[in-house]
């Protein structure tokens, strides 16, 4: 591996990145950086969250940067807040022995004059987000026309979260001799199309496979009735007693209950979803970043950006709507040659969508049983001991009391003694644990095998597919049909978004997401069925007037992913006269 000596780097530069102890090149860095000190063409570069990119492209940007101008040169736009300020921050480290360098960072949540303020008096680079970057663009007060150098960073992340029409517009402000550099975990169709239509023949670097899961995170489930994710949580985190870790939700009321149950139950946690004030979510992320928090509950959109160092576990209380956010969640662990462990909490229906993931990260799954109880004891039993072997004695301050202490427990004898001391922590979980159920479900094939091997075939009488997936946990579900779809930028977040706001039930369930040209289908909890097409009742959605009701063939519950059928479609459904979608419509 290269070293940063061997890059060709100012010595202003070298000195601030020895400072921060950086001595040999990240894969990334090593492939990006000689790169772009050498050449003006456009640039995609594939690399999972935390492998070094800021600096990849940072570095060498830095080193042809005319620091006697204070006009920007550089665009740099990313998904977030946090993200924005973390960049910001890297670069004024790698900068520090820069004389009339100013880096300036622009973003939602913030005070806009002041941001304005900061661009009046002049920097050659500008970190943003999309939106706060467009409305000082508007606003004539953020001029792009003349900049070198535009960086994409996290481009797919930014997509996802539906800012594809800002950055459209952004970059047909930008001048068309720049070098645009692309940074990006997976390379879905829209990142292609941005590199078709906005990019000169870009080179592209890559580390590892496209689309694929960081090296060091070991991937594992849990296979338990959706009614017991709780407490399949509770456990693992009672099995991991030092856990620093991320519990990803899909919808904030999820991520707001869990957060609740966890803190209820004497657990460190906290919760980041779209509900809280910046301000609230600076005090609950910066008592995360400095580990007063053990634990933090978020969604996936409430957590893009966060960069937090040596989080020992990601679990997915739910798998995420899109298969390809998985690597996202799971790329914020197993950093800088660190192990990482992400664990998704599954029901027995969720089968097909492990298979799925695994696929896209190139990794295999290792289902793995819920702790037990007696596990969990013996697990913080020795926690304890490990703590109070490794405590620091202050001999001065607890000396006057130790003649008092001895008296007082002299009656004890050292077997003793070491029991009552370790009952204090141990007689908890004990209770606790002591009749704790056995949560592990098995999976379909292997509870239909052991069912035909004691001459029982479930498919046969009552008894038979919707009553064993009910026992699994799976919910009974409807599929819905709404009148919108990809023509209105619908994709899973925001429906489920919509179906949140409209909807304002408690704990309810949404099964399966498809989203097709001109309307959508989903799956939703078949007891809460008519409430649902109640509050849909006089809603529009960018201007359309939304239906949403059972499609015909599921005016019962669906209790599977059901494939959809021409008989689906309620008499509101549009077909696109394309050829492309003729087949695809005839598929359902």
């Amino acid at each position: 591996m290269q070293t940063f000596d061997e890059l060709g780097l100012k010595p202003e530069i070298l000195e601030a990145v020895k400072k921060l102890n950086f001595e040999e090149t990240t894969p990334i860095q090593a492939k990006t950086i000689p790169f772009l000190l050498s050449s003006s063409k456009d640039l995609i570069a594939l690399a999972q969250t935390g492998t070094g990119k800021t600096a990849a492209f940072g570095l060498p940007i830095l080193e042809q940067t005319d620091l006697n101008s204070k006009k920007i040169q550089t665009l740099i736009l990313s998904p977030t807040r946090e993200l924005t300020m973390q960049i910001a921050r890297d670069i004024e480290s790698y900068s520090i022995n820069l004389k009339n360098f100013k880096v300036i960072s622009v973003y939602g949540g913030a005070n806009i004059v002041t941001q304005m303020d900061a661009l009046r008096r002049g920097g050659q680079i500008v970190v943003g987000t999309p939106g706060r970057a467009l409305d000082l663009i508007k606003r004539k007060r953020l001029d792009i026309s003349n900049i070198r150098w535009l960086v994409l960073d996290e481009a797919d992340e930014m997509l996802s979260m539906g800012f594809k029409d800002d950055l459209d517009t952004i970059l047909a402000e930008t001048p068309k001799e720049k070098q645009t550099l692309l940074f990006s975990a997976t390379m879905p169709k829209d990142i292609i199309n941005i590199a078709n239509k906005s990019m000169n023949h870009p080179e592209e670097i890559s580390v590892g496979k496209k689309n694929t899961g960081a090296e060091n995170v070991d991937h594992s489930f849990l296979m338990v009735q959706a009614k017991d994710r709780y407490e399949a949580l509770k456990r693992v985190a009672d099995i991991n007693p030092n856990i620093y870790g991320i519990v990803f939700c899909r919808t904030r009321r999820e991520t707001k209950e869990v957060a609740e149950k966890l803190m209820n139950d004497g657990y460190n946690a906290d919760a980041l979803h779209g509900d809280l004030s910046q301000a609230q979510r600076d005090y609950v992320m910066n008592r995360f970043r400095v580990k007063h928090l053990q634990i933090l509950v978020a969604t996936d959109v409430a957590a893009r950006g966060i960069d937090v160092k040596d989080l020992t576990h990601i679990i997915n209380y739910n798998l995420p709507d899109e298969n390809e956010i998985y690597i996202h969640r799971t790329g914020r662990t197993g950093r800088a040659g660190k192990k990482g462990i992400a664990i998704t909490i599954i029901h027995s229906r969720e089968m097909n969508r492990i298979r799925a993931i695994e696929k896209i990260i190139g990794k295999k799954f290792i289902q793995t049983p819920v702790p037990g109880g007696k596990e969990i004891c013996k697990k913080q039993l020795f926690n304890l001991i490990d703590r109070v072997e490794k405590v620091e004695v202050n001999d001065a301050e607890i000396e006057p009391f130790i003649p008092e202490i001895e008296k007082k427990i002299s009656w004890l004898s050292r077997e003793d003694l070491i029991k009552h001391f370790v009952s204090v922590e141990f007689n908890r979980f004990l209770s606790y644990y002591e009749s704790a159920p056995d949560l592990n479900v098995k999976p379909r094939r292997e509870r239909e095998g052991s069912d035909r091997r004691d001459g029982r075939d479930r498919r046969d009488g009552r008894e038979g597919r919707e009553g064993r997936e009910s026992r699994d946990g799976g919910f009974d579900f409807t599929r819905f049909y709404i009148n919108i779809g990809k023509d209105k930028n619908l994709n899973p977040a925001s429906l489920m978004k919509l179906i949140n706001e409209n909807a304002k039930f408690q704990n309810v369930e949404i099964g399966s997401i498809d989203i097709l040209k001109n309307f959508s289908f989903f799956e939703f909890d078949k007891n809460h069925e008519k409430e649902l097409v109640d509050a849909f009742q006089d809603v529009e959605f960018e201007g359309t007037k939304l239906i949403v009701e059972p499609t015909k063939k599921d005016k019962r519950a669906a209790k599977s992913r059901p494939r959809t059928r021409s008989n689906d479609y309620p008499r509101h459904a549009k077909f696109n006269s394309r050829p492309n979608d003729k087949k695809r419509n005839k598929r359902y």
